[in-house]
Order: structure tokens, then sequence, then C-alpha cells
């Protein structure tokens, strides 16, 4: 799982070498806290949220397969 949220979020930024993603597992769910550039945050985030929203229920959808629930923070 984390290896397709960083391809998704290496695709949106431009500074890629900021970019650091932790990982944090229990039992049955899994929490990420994505790190990136403060000039990236936008593109991140996007409009009103949307993106960030995206991003959240596409690994939602994936970790459901693996039956585990995922949250994901960002972090500027």
């Amino acid at each position: 799982m984390k290896d397709i949220l960083e391809t998704i979020i290496v695709s949106l930024v431009e500074n890629k070498d900021a970019v650091e993603i932790k990982e944090t597992s229990e039992e049955k769910s899994v929490t990420y806290e994505v790190k990136v550039a403060e000039s990236d945050m936008g593109r991140i985030i996007g409009k009103q949220g949307r993106l960030a929203k995206s991003i959240r229920t596409v690994m939602k959808s994936i970790a459901g397969k693996e039956h585990k629930k995922v949250s994901i923070e960002f972090i500027g």
C-alpha cells in the first residue's frame, strides 16, 4: 500500500526529494504521515480538499481488500 501512495504523491509534487511517508501499522489499521515541501502542499490538498479526499478514497479502497482501515495525514 505504501508503494501505491508514494507513486501517487510523487507524481503530483514538483519537489520529489522532499516527499517522506511514515507508516504506522497496528493490527487492523494503518496510518500514513505524508510529508511534502511547503510549496507542494497546495498540489496535494487540491481545491477545497478534493484531491486529498480522492487520495484517501483510493487508499481506503485498497485497504478494504486487505481488511484494514487506513488514515492519511498530510504534513507540510
